[in-house]
């Protein structure tokens, strides 16, 4: 089950940041066709924000053809964004998770590893995203 964080400083519309994190969740395989979704009123309790918020991510997914409401049950998944990759992000995930702890051990702060990674990837990657990362 995925669970909601909301970034309070962020520029991007809270609707948006779940919907982003539920296509993030699809994409590592956390969630996968099938599983439902936290119910509104958890999420809006959860996140203290009004339930029309969430209900909004959640049209948003299901207008992507991601997940599908089934009236007084819920929120379900329909499809998912994981790729060929999948299998090969475990690995990857422990070396980031290393990684990630010789950046705190080096003093790095949250926002210090974000601005590495996102100029990294902009100076790295080509511009369509759905390209491979170059080798």
């Amino acid at each position: 089950m995925i669970e909601f964080v909301l970034d309070g400083r962020s520029k991007v519309n809270t609707y948006v940041q779940l919907v982003q994190q539920v296509k993030q969740a699809l994409r590592v395989g956390l969630l996968s066709p099938g599983d439902q979704l936290p119910k509104v009123r958890d999420v809006a309790q959860a996140l203290a924000i009004n339930p029309n918020t969430v209900l909004k991510a959640y049209r948003e997914l299901v207008i992507e053809g991601l997940a599908e409401g089934r009236p007084g049950v819920g929120t379900f998944v329909t499809r998912t964004l994981a790729g060929a990759s999948l299998p090969n992000q475990a690995e990857l995930r422990a070396d980031l998770v290393a990684w990630l702890h010789r950046a705190q051990a080096a003093g790095l702060t949250t926002e210090d590893v974000t601005a590495l990674v996102e100029t990294t990837i902009r100076a790295t990657l080509p511009v369509d995203p759905a390209a491979h990362l170059p080798a």
